[in-house]
């Protein structure tokens, strides 16, 4: 359980990250591939952002569209917007990007072997983003290093600032990239299942560690998680992803208490329920994520959803306010929660 005895900061009117009508397009062989379909949000300091959703859904690929990430590897086109601290970060240049990555906004990646550098140590790497960033001596920097290796919970970090990746276990390179992550005291951090490959106890110590950092010092978290469980603990709102499309968004307390969209509700039936009969067999979303090149007509869920008809088929529902501060996406949400028994 996280502690709540730190205090909290209040949040700001003023966003910290305002993303609009954001689409992520691939350059193909085959034509332009959408990954992420007009996805809209804000993040505010202090505050902690959820988004869910199966593998496949468009999580990472709009997380990385953020920072400009993914057109070093693909050809790749970008609408909208990616307001940061009122600066739209799809029209600067990359040389102020590269002020921006790793210092203002860090990122937590899924597979940190992939993404730790094998031919330095653990140190060199922290260490070089404290002293690019932050002008930090060597000697400060190594400081620095350590203590951000202790803090994620490494043992003996006087000695493992000095191993490569490939002397570290799977969940002890997570938390090195963790380290290395907020090391700058980023003002957003972006973190993709940066627990995955952690043991229950491990997990907690980070969890605790963003969240301390988020109350103390005003840092947007936007935590991208398959864990519910997670999400209910940590986050202030949540948004639930469906083939590159946000299909629900509302408070985490609403979410759990209300969902709207049958997706979210799938999702949240999915949960092993600790009173339930251990015989019983978990609910199951029928089919899976559809690729990106076979996207349906009509609502993005209608192949997989239940209360699926003609028109669902055939027209694209539009984001539309449910309650104060929750929004769905989907055309029958009203008939199917008055079917379900529940009201926003």
């Amino acid at each position: 359980m996280i502690s709540n005895e730190t205090e909290v900061l209040p949040l700001s009117h003023v966003p910290l990250l305002e993303v609009k009508n954001l689409k992520t397009h691939f350059l193909t062989e085959r034509g332009k591939v959408t990954a992420v379909n007009g996805v809209s949000f804000e993040i505010h300091p202090g505050e902690i952002v959820g988004i869910v959703g199966e593998s496949g859904c468009g999580k990472s690929v709009m997380s990385q569209s953020i920072i400009r990430l993914l057109e070093h590897s693909d050809p790749i086109e970008y609408e909208g917007e990616i307001r940061f601290d009122g600066e739209d970060l799809l029209a600067v240049p990359l040389s102020r990007l590269r002020g921006v990555r790793g210092d203002e906004i860090s990122m937590i990646f899924q597979d940190p072997l992939s993404s730790l550098n094998p031919v330095y140590t653990i140190g060199n790497q922290i260490e070089e983003v404290l002293r690019q960033h932050q002008k930090m001596s060597k000697k400060a920097a190594r400081n620095k290093a350590i203590d951000m290796l202790r803090a994620t919970g490494i043992p003996s970090p006087e000695t493992r600032v000095d191993e490569y990746p490939h002397q570290l276990s799977g969940g002890m390179q997570q938390r090195a990239m963790i380290a290395m992550a907020l090391s700058c005291e980023p003002k957003l951090l972006i973190a993709d299942e940066p627990t995955t490959a952690l043991d229950v106890t491990i997990q907690a110590q980070i969890l605790e560690l963003i969240v301390e950092l988020n109350r103390t010092l005003g840092m947007g978290v936007l935590f991208i998680t398959h864990d519910l469980g997670v999400v209910s603990e940590i986050c202030t709102s949540v948004k639930v992803m469906y083939l590159g499309q946000i299909v629900e968004d509302t408070t985490t307390e609403k979410l759990f208490r209300s969902p709207l969209h049958p997706y979210t509700q799938g999702l949240i039936k999915s949960i092993p329920r600790m009173d339930g009969n251990r015989h019983e067999k978990l609910h199951v979303i029928e089919g899976t994520v559809p690729s990106l090149s076979d996207i349906p007509r009509g609502c993005s869920f209608s192949t997989r959803c239940p209360y699926a008809d003609e028109k669902c088929f055939s027209e694209e529902p539009l984001m539309e306010k449910a309650d104060v501060g929750h929004s769905v996406k989907c055309w029958h949400y009203a008939r199917i929660n008055s079917l379900e028994g529940r009201g926003a």
